[in-house]
């Protein structure tokens, strides 16, 4: 069992430049991934969301890349081509306006274009340094996920057990269910016939009362239910959305039994097993 809530984090140093890494996670119905990088690291982003998606199967994933240059990686350059036509148009628009002012720097300087920036350091160079840090980092996240999961493995697994065994109780109330039938059908009789009591038409009575009241069939499959969770859990893989559905079938067998039920104990027990239930639902809803 995995959560779908993790972190990780950590830093590596290269010779001109550091950067640190977080990956953290919350619980989501489908896998949705944001990742953060300086913008000039944009590029980079499909191989980092690529490796995320072989990994992750579900949940919110955040990721968040910073870059510190301890040595600059700029270089810059003059476009002559760019100066010869600024020179030549501010060089015509003296003659036009007739002023004879002479071209300087300064009127160049002000031109867009002129000077060109570009990076020494290519996207290479950050991903050589970045793959490996990705993976440590993935490491630590998955850890916290799997510590994370396994805590509520243990405190869900806690739980069912809780409803195996008041379903186990509640099997003990059912021929005590069946004779109170039988006794308050008896009762009506006697009221209604004295000593004229007919056991074949009580009997009847009984066994129609049985097939509308009988909960012995639902804690069968409660009971079933209850297996097919604990093999589920033990899984390896995506098993949050498995462990949902058996939950969902486990309530429907409480809500009939706690409908078809004609006792306060029996009552007891099903508000036992809808509090560990939806407890359990609550706790898988953070599983991935």
């Amino acid at each position: 069992m995995k959560s779908m809530t993790g972190y990780g984090y950590a830093e590596a140093a290269a010779k001109s430049f550091r950067m640190s890494l977080e990956i953290k996670s919350y619980n989501n119905r489908f896998l949705d991934i944001y990742v953060n990088l300086p913008p000039a690291l944009g590029p980079l982003e499909p191989k980092i969301r690529g490796y995320l998606e072989e990994r992750i199967l579900r949940g919110k994933v955040e990721v968040y890349l910073k870059i510190k240059n301890i040595e600059e990686d700029i270089s810059v350059c003059v476009d002559a081509s760019v100066v010869g036509g600024y020179l030549g148009a501010l060089k015509k628009l003296a003659e036009l306006a007739g002023t004879g002012e002479e071209v300087r720097l300064s009127h160049l300087l002000q031109m867009e274009g002129i000077l060109k920036t570009d990076q020494t350091r290519g996207l290479e160079d950050y991903w050589r340094e970045l793959a490996p840090l990705l993976e440590g980092v993935f490491a630590c996240f998955e850890a916290s996920r799997a510590r994370e999961g396994e805590a509520t493995g243990r405190d869900v697994l806690g739980l069912l057990e809780r409803i195996r065994e008041n379903a186990e109780q509640t099997s003990a109330y059912v021929p005590e269910m069946e004779n109170r039938f039988s006794q308050t059908i008896r009762g009506r009789m006697e009221e209604l016939l004295g000593d004229k009591i007919d056991e074949a038409r009580i009997a009847a009575e009984v066994a129609m009362l049985l097939v509308k009241y009988s909960i012995h069939e639902e804690l069968i499959r409660l009971a079933s239910h209850c297996e097919a969770f604990l093999a589920t859990a033990r899984e390896k893989g995506g098993i949050g959305k498995k462990l949902d559905f058996i939950c969902q079938e486990m309530n429907r067998e409480i809500n009939t039994i706690g409908s078809k039920n004609v006792m306060a104990e029996v009552s007891r027990r099903v508000v036992a097993m809808k509090d560990c239930l939806e407890n359990i639902r609550e706790q898988i809803r953070n599983v991935e």
